[in-house]
């Protein structure tokens, strides 16, 4: 682990020891419906949503990627997970064609997008210009 993230950690410790780490912050994917989605990505400076369905094979195997980033970026980015089954409007609204897609948002517009099942590094490449 670099030094920078030794000192993120701790800074985190630090604020959950002191009972100032912020309310809103979640280290796990929030599940967003066509309802909310607009909702979660204004209301995250940076966001990363997983487009993704139940019978997808590459979609299972990014899944557990996506858990531990959020834990990793917990209060840098905000991950969400939509089945795009079960919310067809979103899905046709970003012309999600092929599945996993991530959608990279910043201040609730798409400024990047991943699609298919990709290794960890590569998404963390994608989400480095925009880390709080």
């Amino acid at each position: 682990m670099d030094e920078l993230e030794h000192i993120r950690m701790r800074k985190m410790r630090d604020l959950m020891e002191k009972g100032n780490f912020p309310e809103n912050v979640s280290d796990s994917p929030t599940i967003l419906d066509d309802s909310m989605f607009d909702e979660f990505v204004k209301k995250n400076p940076v966001a990363l949503v997983d487009c993704w369905a139940e019978w997808c094979g590459p979609c299972r195997m990014i899944g557990p990627v996506i858990e531990q980033l959020a834990k990793e970026f917990a209060g840098r980015v905000a991950f969400g997970k939509l089945n795009v089954d079960q919310n067809p409007a979103t899905a046709a609204r970003f012309r999600i064609m092929s599945i996993p897609t991530l959608i990279i948002m910043k201040n609730g517009t798409v400024v990047d997008t991943i699609v298919g099942a990709v290794p960890r590094d590569h998404i963390i490449s994608k989400l480095q210009p925009y880390l709080l």
